[in-house]
């Protein structure tokens, strides 16, 4: 039976250390893709043509195969795999890494999708000012910001996947998986002790909060079980505790989690989560409500 196990925690930064500004103007990739010298342009026939990573032109654009360039070269990816998943954002893929290793690389979407629900999240985070309506820049932030929230929560004793490279459009990462394939999310294994797995994932909604963060999209959909472990998963986005819809996002998350927790036999309420996540007595969270 899986005990599970929490990561140790090196001390996270104060919330409001993460207000670094990050850039969103045109990168590395956007200089190959204008130049498409020959050897660009045989590596995006290629990619293109290869069936394990068939894309149209309406879904990637020549910036993100010079993206995908860029991390070949850098030897972020070796060898490219199957596809993982596809959604109405981003497709993943795996990939041979550095030193053999597999990882898994998330393509977003620029060009095919519409990423009016994204600003949302992008809105009201001090980090992202300025980016207006570009659906470019939203996206390039949305990547960016996905890989600080993964730096920020790995670095606050949270398992998720380890964040490797960011490239425009394109964010490699640790790969959830086996032989056998993806980790399972918490919503297709079978529980054995609900209550442990209960513990870890408000555990890991505490010291995401500890550290400034809010998922603001948690559920069993989105917590992968990976060996004896359970990760975190799609943190692009979580926004910090200053944001203005935090609390909003908070609140959601809490009735996600217990609602499944319920399902599950363990009598929990969003209260409790909610209290426990903010080191309250759960009488002064219900209080604040009101």
């Amino acid at each position: 039976m899986p005990e599970y196990r929490l990561l140790d925690t090196d001390e996270a930064d104060a919330p409001g250390d993460e207000f670094e500004e990050i850039d969103v103007e045109d990168t590395e990739a956007d200089t190959i893709a204008r130049q498409r010298d020959r050897e660009f342009s045989e590596f995006r026939k290629r990619i293109k043509n290869t069936e394990q990573f068939k894309v149209e032109d309406s879904v990637f654009d020549d910036a993100t195969y010079a993206a995908l360039y860029k991390l070949v070269q850098d030897d972020h990816i070796v060898a490219f795999g199957g596809p993982i998943s596809t959604g109405k954002e981003a497709n993943v893929y795996t990939a041979l890494g550095d030193e053999d290793t597999e990882v898994a690389v998330k393509v977003y979407r620029i060009n095919a999708s519409d990423f009016t629900d994204m600003r949302g999240y992008l809105d009201g985070d001090p980090r992202f000012r300025g980016i207006g309506s570009d659906k470019k820049k939203v996206v390039l932030a949305w990547v960016r910001k996905e890989y600080a929230n993964l730096m920020r929560a790995r670095k606050a004793g949270v398992l998720v996947p380890d964040p490797i490279a960011v490239e425009r459009n394109v964010l490699v990462m640790e790969y959830l998986g086996t032989e056998e394939g993806r980790g399972k999310r918490l919503s297709e294994v079978n529980l054995e002790n609900p209550e442990t797995a209960y513990e870890v994932v408000r555990e890991y909604m505490r010291r995401l909060h500890d550290a400034g963060l809010v998922h603001g999209d948690l559920s069993e959909y989105n917590l992968i079980v990976h060996g004896d472990e359970i990760y975190v998963i799609d943190l692009g986005q979580a926004v910090t505790v200053h944001h203005p819809n935090a609390e909003e996002f908070l609140d959601r998350d809490c009735e996600n989690v217990t609602a499944f927790f319920g399902r599950q036999g363990h009598d929990v309420t969003a209260d409790e989560l909610k209290a426990y996540i903010l080191d309250q007595d759960e009488d002064e969270a219900v209080a604040e409500e009101f």
